[in-house]
């Protein structure tokens, strides 16, 4: 056999092991031993827990699937309106459409808050939205449903008793408004915007050492989109009121979900597991936020909403199976059916999505 000669190329190195190779065991074995202690605590209880499951209240269990395909039909109703006030007119259905299937991804997906937002944006620019009334709609409806889940944890810890400081609650609700009144302003003072951003454009350009007015053009294309949104009082009451149709169904569909299996909750309790419950399903460490955000919902419905152990369980595993198992196969049947083929449309319409509508 033919040895290589003194001029051959070194053999590849073998690549290097990663640096952080030891955080996936880490993670690994802190995700066993949170299993391995929810399983202990749990598995007295389990055959009650079961007992429970067997004996549930059909009409409850019901109830528990409309509030939550009620809360889905509020953001749908959310988006709609903003999309509305942008000058993109889409009925409820297909925004409820998109609602399901973007969920969908996101409780299922790894990283499945970008690809639901990508999602998102990606269709309201099909409707017809430009790019700034797309990203508008995305971030307003996000602070609404944020602002929402934070005025929930307030009333429970009202509820129950506790102080809360009338700082706390005017930055959750003046925060809302001002983000709101800001882009109403924006729009309908476009003169004054662009003054405001030509002159920081022109500082900007002279510490680059270029034209005072260099890449005014790109920012008054984008003042023209921003002007496009009519966000009226009517349209901003409006927005609050589905969002707390979006809350409020969700909120109830955990309700309906404790009585299905025969539980008394306290509404303090469960105002404030439910805003535990969803501030900790936003840590992205599992798609849906499986495993710790059950033990979040069990923790806390034990504890605030005085339910037993057992019933905790089956109250949890009855919410969790119609917010996050039900809706989520609903929501990949929307997408196969609605939206599969849009994912197979050519590169040059694609890009021409990304292109600023004029």
């Amino acid at each position: 056999m033919a040895q290589p000669g003194p001029d051959a190329p070194d053999a590849e190195p073998a690549p290097k092991r990663g640096r952080f190779r030891w955080v996936k065991w880490v993670a690994g074995i802190a995700l066993l031993a949170l299993l391995t202690g929810e399983a202990i605590y749990l598995w007295p209880r389990l055959h009650e827990s079961w007992k429970s499951l067997s004996e549930i209240h059909w009409g409850w269990l019901s109830a528990c699937i409309a509030a939550q395909a009620v809360s889905l039909s509020g953001f749908g109703a959310l988006q709609r309106q903003l999309l509305r006030a942008g000058g993109v007119p889409v009925s409820q259905r297909k925004s409820v459409a998109v609602i399901y299937a973007s969920t969908a991804m996101s409780v299922t997906l790894p990283a499945g808050q970008v690809f639901s937002t990508a999602f998102s944006y990606r269709e309201t620019r099909r409707w017809g939205a430009s790019p700034i009334v797309a990203s508008w709609q995305l971030a307003i409806s996000g602070v609404i449903a944020a602002s929402g889940l934070a005025l929930i944890g307030l009333a429970g810890a009202i509820a129950v008793g506790g102080s809360v400081s009338p700082f706390t609650l005017i930055i959750s609700i003046g925060g809302m408004v001002a983000l709101i009144y800001a882009g109403q302003y924006a729009s309908t003072h476009p003169d004054s915007l662009e003054r405001a951003v030509g002159w920081l454009v022109g500082k900007y350009n002279r510490i680059r050492k270029q034209r005072l007015d260099a890449g005014m053009k790109r920012v008054r294309e984008v003042i023209d989109q921003i002007e496009s949104v009519k966000l009226g009082v009517r349209d901003g009451g409006l927005s609050i009121v589905w969002a707390v149709l979006h809350r409020g169904g969700d909120v109830a569909c955990l309700a309906f979900a404790c009585y299905a299996i025969g539980a008394d909750p306290t509404l303090a309790g469960l105002l404030i597991t439910f805003a535990i419950g969803k501030a900790v399903g936003t840590v992205p460490f599992a798609p849906g936020g499986l495993v710790y955000v059950d033990a979040t919902l069990i923790a806390t419905l034990t504890s605030a909403a005085a339910l037993p152990a057992s019933q905790a369980v089956a109250a949890a595993f009855v919410y969790r199976g119609v917010s996050f198992i039900l809706v989520a196969l609903v929501g990949w049947i929307v997408f196969l059916f609605l939206f599969r083929r849009h994912q197979h449309e050519d590169v040059d319409f694609a890009a021409e999505l990304e292109r600023p509508i004029r």
